[in-house]
Order: C-alpha cells, then sequence, then structure tokens
C-alpha cells in the first residue's frame, strides 16, 4: 500500500496536513510495509526539507500511490482518477457548493473517505479538528473582547508560534468580571473549555449561575437539555432529541439575561430549535454582549452570525434593532467572532493532533482487514462511479435534483 500526503490546493491556503514528518516516521514504525511520499508544497506548515529529513520521499508526482492523503477539498482538475482519497469533501450535507466535486469524484471512478463520515459504530466522530477549532474561538472571542473595551490587545494566533505561546498570552491579561456560557459537550466546547481553564475561570453549575451574582469571572458549561426544552413540560431526554428534536424548543433565554459571552461550541441538528432568534436578541432581558461562534451556522440557531468571518478579518457587529452587520465599535453592537476555519490559526498543532487520530484509528483498517468497519463505514463513492449504500441519500443531490 502506498500513500501519498498531497499538497493542499484550496483558496484561501490551508497549511495543515494530514501528517507531520514525526507522525509519518510512527506510522512507518509500526506498518513497515507502509510506503509513503509526500507531495511538494510551499504552503505547508512543515516544509519539504523536514520531511526529506525524516527520511521521505518528496516529489511532485503521486499518480503512483494508492491512497492520497489531504485536509481541505481536492480542486476537480487535480484529481487523480481511480484512486482513493481522504479529505474533507464538504458533500454530505449537500453543500450546493461541492455538487461539481462529487459528481467529478464519480465520473473518476474515485472511492472517496471524507474525514467526517470516518465513525464509530454510534456515529460517533473518531478524527476531526474540533478542539483546535474550540481553543482558537475561545481565545478570539477574548481577543475580541480586548479590543472593543480598550483592556487588553491579544495578538492573533495566527501570528504565534502554536498553542503554548497562544496560552502565554493569555497569562499577560486581567479579565473583567464575565458570567460567560459555554454551549456543547464534545471536542470542539472542550477545546474552548480548556481556555477557560488555563484562564483560571471559575466553572459553577447551571442553577448558581442563573441565580447568582459574582465578583470574579464565572462560567456555565451547558449541555442540549439544558438550552432546550420539551414544549408539554415534560423531562427532556437528550438521546430522544438527538433522534428527533420536534416538540422541543428553546430553553436559551435565561442563559442570555444572565450572560455577558456566550461561546457556542454545541453541534446543531436538522429542524433543532434555535438557541435564540433575532427577535430574541431584541429583548431587554438579552444582555449578551459578545459572542464568539465557532459552531458557525450562518442565519441559524445563533442569530448574530449574519455571516462567516474571516482570519484576517475576524470580527464584526451585530445590531440587533435593525437586524444588521454594525462595526464591531459601534456602541449598540455585539461583538461577533464567527471565523469558520479556526484550526487554521494553529496549523502545526492542529496538523499534530489531527495524525495522532488519523493514526490510531485509521492506518490500521489498512492491515487488519478493516476489523472495525472504519473503512466500510467512511466510503462515501465506489471505484465504480457510485455511491456507497450508506450515502445513497445523495443520489438527487449528484442528479442536480435537489
Amino acid at each position: 500500500m502506498k500513500f501519498g500526503i498531497i499538497k493542499e490546493r484550496k483558496n484561501p491556503p490551508d497549511k495543515r496536513v494530514v501528517f507531520s514528518p514525526n507522525k509519518l516516521k510512527e506510522l512507518k514504525a509500526q506498518f513497515p510495509a507502509a510506503e509513503i511520499v509526500v507531495e511538494s508544497s510551499d504552503i505547508r506548515v512543515f516544509s519539504d526539507e523536514a520531511y526529506k529529513d525524516a527520511g521521505f520521499e518528496v516529489t511532485n508526482d503521486v499518480s503512483d500511490c494508492d491512497v492520497l492523503l489531504g485536509v481541505k477539498e481536492v480542486p476537480t482538475e487535480n484529481l487523480i482518477p481511480n484512486k482513493k482519497y481522504f479529505f474533507f469533501s464538504h458533500t454530505i450535507k449537500k453543500q450546493p457548493y461541492n455538487r461539481k466535486l462529487l459528481q467529478a469524484m464519480l465520473a473518476k471512478n474515485i472511492e472517496m473517505y471524507d474525514h467526517e463520515t470516518i465513525i464509530k459504530e454510534n456515529g460517533a466522530r473518531l478524527i476531526g479538528f474540533g478542539r483546535y477549532a474550540g481553543l482558537v474561538g475561545a481565545y478570539n472571542g477574548f481577543r475580541a473582547i480586548g479590543l472593543k473595551e480598550g483592556l487588553f490587545s491579544l495578538p492573533k494566533a495566527e501570528t504565534l508560534d502554536g498553542l503554548d505561546a497562544m496560552k502565554s498570552e493569555l497569562d499577560k491579561i486581567q479579565l473583567p468580571n464575565l458570567k460567560i456560557v459555554l454551549s456543547g459537550t464534545g471536542k470542539v466546547a472542550y477545546g474552548a473549555k480548556e481556555i477557560l481553564d488555563h484562564l483560571q475561570i471559575k466553572q459553577v453549575s447551571d442553577a448558581l449561575y442563573l441565580t447568582t451574582k459574582f465578583t470574579e469571572p464565572v462560567y456555565c458549561l451547558i449541555d442540549v437539555m439544558e438550552y432546550n426544552k420539551r414544549t408539554d413540560g415534560k423531562v427532556g431526554d437528550k438521546f430522544a432529541f438527538y433522534k428527533d428534536p420536534t416538540g422541543y424548543e428553546s430553553n436559551f433565554m435565561p442563559y442570555a439575561k444572565e450572560s455577558d459571552f456566550f461561546i457556542a461550541g454545541h453541534f446543531y441538528g436538522d429542524g433543532a430549535p434555535y438557541l435564540f432568534t433575532r427577535e430574541d436578541a431584541k429583548s431587554a432581558d438579552f444582555n449578551i454582549k459578545y459572542v464568539a461562534d465557532i459552531s458557525c451556522d450562518v442565519d441559524g440557531p445563533v442569530a448574530t452570525t449574519l455571516r462567516a468571518s474571516t482570519i484576517a478579518d475576524p470580527i464584526y457587529g451585530y445590531d440587533a434593532e435593525n437586524e444588521k452587520e454594525v462595526d464591531f465599535n459601534n456602541e449598540n453592537a455585539i461583538v461577533v467572532m464567527a471565523v469558520d476555519n479556526l484550526p487554521c490559526e494553529l496549523p502545526k498543532d492542529a496538523s499534530e493532533g489531527f495524525g495522532d487520530m488519523f493514526l490510531e484509528h485509521v492506518i490500521p483498517a489498512f492491515y487488519n482487514n478493516d476489523a472495525d468497519g472504519i473503512l466500510a463505514r467512511a466510503k462515501m463513492t465506489t471505484n465504480e462511479g457510485k455511491l456507497a449504500d450508506r450515502y445513497a441519500y445523495l443520489q438527487d443531490y449528484v442528479d442536480g435534483k435537489e
């Protein structure tokens, strides 16, 4: 089996990679039969020389590889027919902007394995960049607060050497007396929590959070059954909610009334209630002044997120009364940070963490006859130009019918 680490070609450029040089050395040590080459890249966070020094061939031609490993979407003109590909295709939710990509992979008889479809039998994701999205998102939220209030000036995460440097910058700031609500219990939320804990912000229960005034910064971590409730007044069930969110409504406003800063680290499923609407944001009880929307579902469950922002220009303001974007320094603005590619700001750490997961969960499947069904579940398309049975629901999307 010959693996190729491909060059990232999507714009804006992405410095991340599936495997660092050191992690490739671990792969080779664990699976000596694996052949590995690295496609030359002038943007990758690890240089060509670093891979050469680790003992790997760097080449401009990966057409003889069996499996090609990347991070972001591969431009259709660069897809090599009859190969196995791993990357984030952003097609499993029928994203219109990538329909042609999925059509091209089918036309070229490519076996596509989307990183998002690498899951356990119960559907839980095995690999991803969620922790790093949470880390950078929370950091960027505090950076926005400092800029808005003139309290401190944190450098952009992308200008720093990595996670340790980012945390060192946080050690220099003095926070005001904030009440912070963080939604979610997955990798994204726990990445954000890591930042809150690093800042030694006290975590309190939701009952205490909703009923108490504090003289120090505090935060509350809330799960779906805290910010949603059944419309019939009965006790909600998280797993029933995940299967069918109808019959539930948002219970977020009690938190919005008590919070200064909202960090959105939750997963939002189709049909679930919005956390807060534009009308909610106009309410006199809505006291949130700063939003770090790491989940970044545009014009969705977090009404202040009018658009995704960028690493270059990460902050904007939301005028609740007029429901429109304004400068974040506007007196009436709710400050919004809604960058949708946050892990790109920590490319080295994010790549190393991703490689850990990929080596643990995916590479062994090529050498143990896919004993745990990892590849079988992840395969979206076959080498015969068809959708795998598990992803047959995408056929109308491929055909342009929806």
